[in-house]
């Protein structure tokens, strides 16, 4: 069966690991979510992440990071953008996550980006998630 939002699949299945404190999550693998790891791991909120070819489509493998006292660095995801509502915002008004104490990430004509750097270089997108 297709999936009609593989993004909030993998939202979903890295916000159920970090509540039951697993070490890493598989999912399949797409450039979006390649990208979006990407992004968590600039960001600090996940340790790495891994691809693996395995077959046609291949596995995004994410390392769950924790802090000393072993709770979640990730707090909350939400998916913002969804496939019934598009949410596209314009340079001005990118909206800040938990008063710009998370992120959220955009999708730009210059590709994907958190939401501050989409303010620093002025271009607007589809708001996909936030973070934090």
């Amino acid at each position: 069966m297709a999936m009609s939002d593989p993004l909030a699949d993998m939202l979903t299945r890295v916000r159920n690991a970090s509540m039951v404190n697993f070490d890493s999550v598989n999912m399949p693998l797409s450039k979006l979510k390649a990208n979006v790891a990407k992004i968590l791991k600039d960001e600090g909120y996940i340790s790495d992440y891994h691809i693996q070819k395995d077959g046609v489509q291949g596995v995004l493998k994410i390392d769950l990071k924790y802090d000393q006292a072993n709770d979640n660095v990730i707090i909350g995801l939400r998916r913002v953008s969804k496939p019934g509502r598009r949410l596209y915002v314009n340079a001005d008004n990118i909206p800040k996550v938990m008063s710009g104490l998370g992120i959220g990430i955009v999708s730009t004509s210059k590709g994907l980006m958190t939401d501050r750097q989409a303010r620093k270089m002025r271009v607007g997108g589809e708001l996909l998630c936030e973070v934090w």
